[in-house]
């Protein structure tokens, strides 16, 4: 049986099927960040944790770059500029910056940790660990965390 009328949608009045879904993104360069901007497309919440003096190494990936803006804050200034890579597939996220080695900043991942629903990463296989940050601490931390980890090791 063919239908004559169309039927449209309003993607507006759908809710994103990841809303309310909040996640820790540990990621960088390639597998990691792919994988959590898909989620953020899908509506989740995403927190995308940086290493503290440079932030993630496709930051500087050029060319291409988006263009530095005469409107960007005078303390950004010594920065590269950001590259197309980079912002495509952070896109939807919220970004900081946090350094794992000090004790402030563990205490930070750590609150993180608490609130999120998911914590994807993708450090060499057991480098979180060493860092009280492997499955394992993170479950004590939060029982109900999904804890996704991207290995790329050579077979």
């Amino acid at each position: 049986m063919l239908c004559s009328e169309s039927v449209s949608y309003d993607s507006s009045e759908m809710p994103s099927p990841l809303k309310g879904i909040k996640i820790l993104d540990l990621t960088r360069v390639l597998a990691g960040p792919t994988a959590t901007m898909l989620l953020a497309d899908l509506g989740a919440d995403v927190i995308k944790v940086e290493e503290i003096s440079k932030g993630d190494d496709t930051r500087t990936w050029n060319p291409p770059s988006a263009p530095i803006v005469s409107s960007a804050p005078a303390e950004s200034g010594h920065l590269p500029p950001e590259s197309a890579y980079f912002l495509a597939v952070n896109r939807n996220k919220r970004s900081m910056t946090v350094n794992f080695k000090a004790p402030e900043g563990l205490e930070i991942i750590h609150s993180l940790i608490k609130k999120s629903d998911v914590l994807v990463e993708n450090f060499i296989s057991g480098k979180l660990a060493t860092m009280g940050l492997g499955y394992e601490d993170c479950k004590k931390l939060n029982p109900r965390l999904i804890y996704a980890s991207i290995t790329g090791e050579r077979i």
